[in-house]
């Protein structure tokens, strides 16, 4: 388990692999793993498990741009872990980023998350050492968790996880995003400010150090994480 502050993940490494590729299903809500696609918007890629690497598209923000099915909404507490799970093991050698967004009214199941509103939660980034080796602790793993800050105010949030996938990232438009959109309602909250806010998409352009990169030869002396920093509350 890769934990700080706030934050945990659950890395569960296997073997082998027995599908191409990779989708975020399910929500962790309440210790419980939700159903496929319960809480969390389907994704255009619920079949293919195709990743999305044009950080302009609007795909890039919840992939589902298609008409799939409608997604629940779970309650969780402001102060509570939270989390998704993979279909399969994440297995890109890659980081991860957790970004939410408060939907203005009372239905976050009809907001599509356009504009500024998006702030990062959480974050796995990679691990160097001036050159010699590049590691990536959150690869291998079948879900990933973290806290939401005890000063999120209380209200309905879009909550998106996005793995970028690094392994053919050396060319523009190289790396892989996974990425799906949960939908929670978040009780017990305070009165913290998030930040700072962007929009998705609009937060990459895709010539970040951290998302244009050759993580074999030569080796990054350092990795720098794509997106702003996170918000803890």
């Amino acid at each position: 388990m890769f934990s700080s502050k706030c934050l945990s993940v659950t890395l569960l490494s296997l073997a082998t692999f027995v599908s191409s590729h990779y989708t975020f299903p399910n929500l962790v809500a309440n210790g419980v793993t939700t159903a496929d696609w319960l809480d969390v918007r389907q994704t255009d890629n619920y079949d293919s498990n195709a990743p999305v690497t044009d950080v302009t598209s609007a795909d890039f923000r919840c992939y589902n741009t298609a008409l799939n099915l409608p997604a629940q909404t779970a309650t969780v507490a402001a102060g509570s872990s939270i989390g998704f799970m993979a279909n399969g093991p994440v297995y890109h050698p890659g980081v991860v980023n957790v970004y939410m967004a408060k939907a203005p009214s009372s239905n976050v199941a009809t907001w599509d998350g356009d504009g500024a509103v998006w702030f990062k939660v959480f974050e796995i980034s990679a691990v160097t050492d001036g050159g010699s080796s590049i590691s990536f602790p959150a690869l291998n793993a079948l879900g990933y968790n973290f806290t939401l800050p005890e000063a999120l105010p209380s209200g309905q949030y879009l909550v998106r996880i996005e793995q970028i996938a690094l392994h053919v990232a050396s060319t523009f438009g190289g790396a892989q995003f996974y990425l799906s959109c949960g939908q929670i309602n978040v009780t017990g909250g305070g009165n913290g400010t998030p930040g700072p806010l962007v929009s998705i998409p609009g937060v990459y352009t895709g010539n970040e150090p951290g998302i244009l990169i050759n993580i074999y030869y030569p080796v990054p002396a350092t990795y720098v994480q794509p997106g702003p920093a996170v918000w803890s509350g």
